[in-house]
C-alpha cells in the first residue's frame, strides 16, 4: 500500500503533522495542501490538542514548495487558479488556528515550504537548514508567501531574498529573526529535544489565555497604533475575566502550579 502523504500523531496535547514525501523533498501537491488544511481543522476542534508541530519526513527537507512537475496536470486555467488559492487558505487557517504552531525545520525549506514554516508562530531549525525563494530562477515570483515573509523579517530583506533567490543558512536566519532557535540536528539538545521542550512548555500554559492572546496578536498586527489599542483594550478585560485568570492569580498567591480549566 502507498504510504499516506501526511502523517498525523497526537501525544501529550501535541499534534504533529508530518509531510511524508521524502523522495520529492516533501514538495506540496494540491491534494496534500488540502489534506494539511483538513488536519489543522481537526486539530483545532480537538480539545486534547493544545499545540501543533509541522515538519517534513526524512533528513533532506522540511518542504521545498510546490511540486512543479505535477501541479498543472489535467487542470483548466480556472481550476488551477483556484487550486493555487489553497496555499493562501492554509496560511490564513494557520493564523486563525487558536493554538500555538511550531515549524520543525531541517534541510531545505524553500519557496512555498519557506512560507509554510513562517506562517507558523515559531520556527525551530536544525543547523543544516537552508531557506530560500528560488521561484525567480524559473521565471516565477513567490506572491503568496510575501505575507508570511514580510511578517517574519524586515520587508527589504524579504524583497532581496525574493529578487535574488539566494539561500540563507540557519545562522543568518537566526540573526535576521525569522527563526527562533537553531540547534544541532541530533543528540541531546538536538532538534527533536528542542521542539519537544518548546511544545511541552506551550502545552502547559493556559489554553484560554493562549487562544485569546494569540488571536489578539494576529488581529492587531496590521492595525495602526490607536486602532490596535482600541481593539486590544476590551480583550484585556475578557481575558482577565476567565476562570484560568482567576486560577492563575490564586496559584501565584498560593505558590503552587495552576490547574487550568481544561485540565479538570
Amino acid at each position: 500500500m502507498t504510504e499516506p502523504e501526511l502523517l498525523v500523531t497526537v501525544a501529550s496535547h501535541v499534534a504533529t503533522l508530518t509531510i511524508n514525501r521524502p523522495a520529492k523533498r516533501n514538495a506540496l501537491s494540491w491534494a496534500l495542501v488540502t489534506e494539511i488544511r483538513q488536519a489543522l481543522a481537526e486539530a483545532k476542534a480537538n480539545r486534547d490538542v493544545r499545540v501543533v508541530v509541522l515538519t517534513g519526513a526524512g533528513e533532506k527537507a522540511f518542504c521545498t514548495g510546490a511540486d512543479l512537475a505535477g501541479m498543472a496536470d489535467g487542470a483548466s486555467y480556472a481550476d488551477l487558479h483556484d487550486a493555487r488559492g489553497e496555499l493562501a487558505r492554509l496560511f490564513a487557517e494557520l493564523y486563525a488556528l487558536g493554538k500555538p504552531t511550531i515549524a520543525r525545520v531541517r534541510g531545505y525549506c524553500l519557496a512555498g515550504g519557506f512560507g509554510l514554516a513562517l506562517a507558523c508562530d515559531l520556527v525551530v531549525a536544525a543547523d543544516d537548514a537552508q531557506f530560500g525563494t528560488p521561484e525567480i530562477d524559473v521565471g516565477l515570483w513567490p506572491h503568496l508567501i510575501t505575507v508570511p515573509l514580510t511578517r517574519s523579517m524586515p520587508p527589504k530583506v524579504a524583497l532581496e531574498l525574493m529578487m535574488t533567490g539566494r539561500r540563507v543558512d540557519a545562522t543568518e536566519a537566526l540573526r535576521v529573526g525569522f527563526v527562533n532557535q537553531v540547534v544541532p540536528m541530533e543528540g541531546p539538545g538536538g532538534l527533536d529535544d528542542a521542539v519537544a521542550t518548546l511544545a511541552a512548555t506551550l502545552a502547559a500554559k493556559s489554553p484560554v489565555a493562549l487562544k485569546l492572546g494569540r488571536d489578539s496578536f494576529y488581529g492587531a498586527w496590521d492595525l495602526g497604533a490607536e486602532d490596535a489599542l482600541r481593539y486590544l483594550h476590551p480583550l484585556l478585560t475578557v481575558t482577565a475575566s476567565t476562570e484560568d485568570a482567576a486560577e492563575g492569580i490564586a496559584a501565584f498567591q498560593e505558590k503552587r502550579t495552576p490547574r487550568w480549566a481544561a485540565d479538570n
